[in-house]
């Protein structure tokens, strides 16, 4: 066979392959786009039904025959792999840090500051500076920090000189970084919505101590108290105090001897923190709504949505 006749047929046979490779190639990115559309299609249905449980659990939530130990608020279908988990939580079991500025409580926030390492000078600052963030004026503080200070610092149109809308404007505040050195879960003494003093039958030990100047131990009789026999709350002989005097009482606080200690505190704040996370197979949504008066006429203060892993 003439070898000019078999070089064309070589060349021809290569092209062949290449050609399928090339198509095999193009098919797997086809098929790869096609699956990938898939999964962004399925993750964007799941989503939406995830988001559609999460309205479920909040409806739920605001309630006011539903109570925070209810099954009700918990519910999953194995057969579905579909459903919600809601949680009602009192925002007065926090110290309200609008309230506390504008109660000029400077020796609370002080005492809470340094029980955390901060020194009592940094300490003094930093109230100066929270003080100025909030304040109506551009009068500084004797160690705060108004417009000129941050504008050094290239933040234009700081401080806000208005109350905070949520706890990420408090880090906006000069020397909170130390409070995120000190106590990185620095978030869990504070809220927005309360209605102002902190609630008795709510708050943790460590919180109460530092109001009331007592000692975390001898402030653990409160909740103590409040859990009742069985030492587990949301059970039906819980006892929570029916007012705040009762309970000083227990610390040894008088409130008539000690009136700034007393307006301190509360019992049976009306603000709650509902949160429900709708789960639809891998998708997970999740709703957090804050009410005031949930028992009788509810007003919505804040909403956020939000995708959780």
């Amino acid at each position: 066979m003439n070898s000019r006749s078999i070089q064309p047929r070589g060349v021809a046979l290569l092209a062949v392959i290449w050609l399928i490779a090339l198509l095999s190639f193009a098919t797997v990115a086809a098929i790869r786009v096609v699956a990938f559309d898939l999964d962004v299609s399925n993750s964007s249905i799941h989503g939406f039904r995830a988001k559609q449980l999460a309205e479920m659990g909040i409806a739920l939530g605001c309630n006011p025959a539903i109570e925070r130990t209810d099954p009700i608020l918990h519910q999953y279908s194995e057969e579905t792999e579909e459903g919600f988990e809601v949680q009602l939580r009192s925002e007065g079991g926090k110290f309200n840090i609008n309230y506390l500025l504008a109660q000029k409580d400077e020796n609370l926030l002080k005492s809470m500051f340094i029980d955390w390492g901060i020194t009592v000078e940094d300490a003094g600052i930093l109230v100066d500076c929270l003080t100025d963030w909030i304040d109506e004026n551009d009068e500084m503080s004797l160690n705060g920090a108004e417009e000129q200070w941050y504008s050094a610092e290239g933040r234009i149109n700081q401080p806000f000189n208005r109350l905070f809308y949520n706890l990420d404007e408090m880090r906006l505040v000069k020397g909170m970084e130390m409070v995120e050195a000190y106590n990185p879960n620095w978030r869990d003494w504070f809220c927005i919505w309360s209605g102002g003093p902190l609630d008795l039958n709510e708050a943790s030990a460590e919180l109460i101590a530092v109001a009331a100047d007592v000692t975390v131990s001898e402030a653990e009789l409160i909740p103590e108290t409040v859990r009742g026999p069985d030492g587990i709350r949301d059970t039906d002989d819980d006892q929570p105090f029916q007012s705040a005097e009762q309970a000083l009482s227990l610390l040894g606080v008088d409130s008539s001897l000690r009136p700034e200690v007393a307006g301190r505190f509360t019992v049976n704040d009306t603000t709650t923190r509902i949160e429900s996370i709708g789960v639809a197979t891998s998708a997970r949504r999740k709703i957090t709504v804050i009410v005031r008066n949930r028992t009788g006429q509810p007003a919505v203060l804040e909403r956020t949505e939000e995708v959780v892993p």
